[in-house]
């Protein structure tokens, strides 16, 4: 048991890694574009956390380095609302664990501690892997997976299922809960990318209007060629006979 418990940490280790580095896909977009565009900056945000021992700080530690670099980028090129919108968000998860760093050291010890920093870790564990549930609500409505990478989501999967079994090995509820979520959410978003992988996403508002306009006039843009070259016609043979 013990060696299967240290055999999926480090299979998590792995899915983990792979999951913090997914995104420079989407990154070399934003930079060659110099544009975030729909993209959202929360998945990248908010870092891996479980509770203390080796397997899980090693790889968390590195993964806030990375996701510290993706943060920064996306506020070089992200608009003004959404670097605005960012800031507020960093700023209040830098408060959030700051918060919990100084009641866990100064008021709290022992088991009291540990399940403090549990519970903690359990919250923004659960709020990493919900991040891209606006991304969701975004592939829904356009119906198209343009901006929610698969490697993103195919990681999120495979991280969270990793680092649940590894907690149902280990008997411990603050790996189980939030990554038993992670595994749940991250096959929601690969089941959406079977369903919406082929589609190009809706037509954009104003090439619709301008089709609206035109079908509501009762001519379509192919019959108004059509009408034009008639009536150029028949002016030209009225013209004919007159003379």
């Amino acid at each position: 048991m013990e060696i299967a418990h240290f055999i999926f940490g480090i299979f998590g280790n792995a899915t983990a890694l792979f999951l913090f580095l997914s995104p420079i896909i989407t990154f070399r977009r934003v930079i060659r574009k110099k544009s975030t565009e729909d993209f959202s900056g929360v998945p990248y945000g908010l870092p891996f956390v479980s509770p203390n021992n080796m397997l899980v700080w090693t790889i968390n530690g590195t993964g806030a380095l990375i996701e510290a670099i993706y943060v920064l980028i996306f506020l070089i090129y992200a608009p003004k609302k959404v670097k605005a919108r960012m800031f507020g968000l960093l700023a209040l998860v830098s408060s959030l664990f700051a918060a919990v760093a100084l009641i866990s050291v100064l008021a709290l010890h022992d088991n009291t501690r540990k399940l403090f920093c549990g519970s903690a870790a359990t919250i923004f564990s659960i709020c990493m892997y919900a991040s891209p549930l606006s991304i969701m609500r975004l592939v829904i409505k356009t119906k198209s997976v343009e901006f929610m990478p698969f490697f993103l989501s195919l990681f999120v999967f495979l991280c969270g299922t990793s680092w649940f079994i590894y907690g149902l090995l280990g008997h411990d509820p603050f790996i189980i809960i939030p990554n038993g979520c992670g595994s749940a959410l991250g096959a929601v978003q690969l089941i959406l990318y079977v369903i919406y992988r082929n589609n190009k996403g809706e037509i954009p508002a104003a090439t619709a209007s301008k089709g609206e306009a035109i079908e509501m006039g009762g001519v379509k843009p192919s019959q108004a060629n059509v009408y034009s070259n008639e009536k150029k016609k028949q002016n030209e043979r009225s013209a004919n006979e007159q003379v």
